[in-house]
């Protein structure tokens, strides 16, 4: 802290620190270090310019030590239960020496881009436990609610050495496309009220799923969990398995009540087993590393579309020209990728 005289008062301001380099966020995070994977992901996360190429700098770097987590998607209706689920599967999980990190995809406000859930406080008990690493990130207003470096911040938490990695999607349906791209096994979290609850869950949803749980089953609600959990085990009979091989099914659980949890870890080893086996988890692996190129090729392009000068400096104008009339929509974008290519061709930046 550096102290300053103003007027009859002392002023504390606290030092800025140097930057941490490349070198140092690599030790730390390799070292488990969960400040420095906080840093690293920061620096992921900016959408600065100059951040972008230190922060490939480092995954590259890190590359090496990625691949060996457990990659757990997680999603369901509003009122499931979630963060309760997480926190208690978590330090369930912990208790058994398990490192785990949650990444809590947060929808963004549309006015100040930050977090609106909080995750981090709404795990706080996980968030403490050492063994655990929480990090709730703001969706930033990207398609389906899903941050665009969601998966770089799974390979720093890999790097890290977590054996689980656990991702909460905001479910807000595209998302949780996106996410059975990033991970291993996807469950999907439903509550009790069968009836309106199947008629308003997307077919597609329950596609993506290689297990459903019905949370809250614990006092006079179990006897309808068990119901619910007959019901959803009808509809899977019906539709084609998410996974090569894998037969989903529908389990109950209180996660207030830690019960159910240890049964669902059982059933997730068992996934693990079995598709490392049948060279199904390898398979996705390659597959995923496979679309998240082609997902990051389109993120990258359009950026630097918009960030390239000329566009920067005619976009607005032609925005206004749009709004009076001047320029149909179709021809404003005709007339920027003409000015974009140009530009390209003339070699300026």
């Amino acid at each position: 802290m550096t102290e300053y005289q103003s007027g009859r008062k002392k002023r504390f301001v606290k030092k800025r620190q140097d930057p941490v380099s490349i070198t140092e966020l690599k030790e730390g995070i390799l070292n488990g270090n969960r400040s420095y994977l906080a840093k690293a992901i920061t620096l992921i996360e900016s959408n600065a310019e100059e951040h972008y190429a230190l922060g490939q700098e480092l995954l590259q770097e890190l590359l090496p030590f990625t691949g060996k987590s457990f990659r757990i998607g997680i999603t369901g209706v509003p009122g499931a239960g979630k963060s309760t689920f997480i926190e208690q599967f978590g330090e369930m999980l912990c208790e058994q020496g398990l490192r785990v990190a949650v990444l809590a995809i947060d929808p963004s406000s549309s006015i100040s881009g930050g977090s609106i859930l909080g995750d981090k406080t709404r795990m706080e008990q996980l968030s403490k436990n050492p063994c655990a690493f929480v990090r709730p990130s703001p969706t930033a207003g990207t398609l389906g609610g899903v941050h665009r470096k969601t998966n770089e911040t799974l390979l720093l938490c890999e790097a890290a050495g977590y054996d689980l990695v656990i991702i909460e999607t905001v479910g807000v349906g595209q998302s949780e496309v996106m996410v059975r791209q990033m991970v291993d096994f996807f469950l999907l979290l439903v509550i009790t009220g069968a009836g309106d609850e199947l008629q308003g869950m997307k077919k597609g949803i329950m596609e993506l799923a290689d297990a459903l749980l019905v949370n809250k089953a614990d006092g006079e609600n179990k006897p309808l969990a068990e119901k619910t959990k007959r019901e959803l085990n009808q509809i899977l009979h019906f539709l084609i398995p998410a996974t090569k091989g894998w037969s989903s099914k529908a389990y109950t659980c209180s996660a207030l009540k830690n019960e159910g949890l240890r049964e669902l870890w059982n059933v997730i080893q068992q996934f693990e087993e079995q598709t490392k086996e049948q060279g199904v988890f390898e398979g996705r692996r390659l597959l995923q590393k496979q679309e998240w190129f082609h997902t990051m090729l389109k993120e990258r392009i359009l950026s630097d579309f918009f960030f390239h000068q000329s566009i920067k400096s005619s976009l607005p104008r032609m925005e206004d020209r749009v709004k009076e009339g001047g320029f149909t929509t179709s021809q404003a974008v005709e007339e920027l990728l003409k000015r974009y290519k140009e530009a390209i061709l003339d070699g300026n930046s």
